[in-house]
């Protein structure tokens, strides 16, 4: 499987640099998956495409104010870290700009209050930082943490609720669940009316989101390892689910890649949390997810190759031509698509 295969072309301006104002008067596309056809909706039309009895699992993680500046004792110049998982008490894994002048040993300092020491440099780039600091460290990342927006994002974000999810609970990513960034709190109170169960996963959205795929063949991509929790109450609603005949659809490739993760440890499901690297790409045999919702994805990336795993390459392909076509609005900020 070819990274290249996986390539189209997307203009720069439909790349959204700000969140509409309305969550759910962005637009929906919906693609049978079995019969290939496409149409266009508004995201607020979603109710019309599920069934009392289906279960709607949504990703739970809030997004950290993961991004740092502050300066290098030893060097000249600012740095930029970005938090992407706690690895010990005070230690965290870190991305830094500029990272070959980060070393083991160097002291990053963040205002008066916080500092840090590069431990050790991974094989991947990655740093681990212990930090030094007096109070609540959640506290102190509060007054000085900016959201970690993607970088194909140019434009400030007036208000930082607007990157995360109106259900975000559990704090731990470095990125926000995209997919669910769509719903309003009265569209689920809707859905739920309906009959329709809502549970949630937690994944905390690492790296890997940011992390292109650099080699020609996609399958020696290596994924970035993430946190994912399922409780009791989810594992019950998922197998009632199967049990009773209704679908399992996911919002977003987040809860995909758990809901797969723990597929994989056999049926039923039960209660489980851990870390996964699940790579899903063509072809892959779906053993809960049958229906996802999800936005449109950077070309040549993982999660355009699960979609595409999901519904076939082709017709997954041909419906993004048709977004760029249609002038749907890309990416973290844009327009969404469900695949049932």
């Amino acid at each position: 499987m070819k990274t290249k295969d996986f390539y189209f072309d997307l203009p720069q301006e439909l790349i959204a640099q700000h969140p509409i104002e309305k969550r759910d008067a962005s637009r929906l596309m919906v693609i049978d998956r079995d019969g290939g056809n496409i149409c266009h909706r508004n995201f607020y039309n979603i109710v019309e495409y599920l069934k009392p009895g289906d279960t709607l699992v949504l990703n739970n993680t809030r997004v950290m104010p993961a991004r740092l500046y502050g300066k290098n004792k030893a060097r000249e110049g600012t740095v930029e870290i970005l938090l992407l998982r706690r690895t010990g008490k005070d230690e965290w894994e870190i991305m830094v700009k500029p990272g070959k002048k980060a070393k083991p040993g160097d002291i990053l300092v963040f205002e008066d209050i916080l500092q840090g020491e590069i431990t050790s440099v991974k094989e991947d780039g990655l740093r681990i930082i212990k930090f030094d600091y007096e109070g609540v460290f959640e506290n102190i990342l509060d007054q000085l943490g900016h959201m970690p927006l993607p970088p194909y994002i140019k434009e400030t974000l007036a208000d930082k609720e607007r990157y995360q999810t109106v259900y975000s609970n559990e704090v731990g990513s470095a990125a926000a669940p995209t997919a669910g960034l769509h719903f309003t709190k009265e569209l689920l109170e809707k859905i739920r009316a309906m009959g329709v169960n809502v549970t949630y996963i937690t994944l905390h959205v690492g790296i890997g989101t940011f992390r292109p795929v650099k080699v020609d063949d996609a399958t020696k991509h290596k994924m970035h390892s993430e946190y994912y929790s399922i409780d009791d109450s989810t594992a019950k609603v998922l197998n009632d689910t199967k049990d009773n005949g209704g679908r399992i659809i996911a919002v977003g490739t987040t809860s995909v890649r758990t809901l797969e993760t723990v597929a994989k440890k056999g049926l039923p499901i039960e209660a489980c949390s851990g870390w996964t690297d699940i790579f899903i790409y063509p072809p892959y045999d779906f053993r809960l997810v049958e229906g996802m919702i999800t936005n449109f994805h950077l070309p040549e990336s993982t999660l355009l190759m699960l979609v595409s795993a999901f519904a076939q390459k082709d017709l997954i392909l041909g419906a993004y031509r048709q977004a760029v076509e249609e002038k749907y609005r890309f990416f973290s900020f844009g327009d969404s698509m469900i695949i049932i």
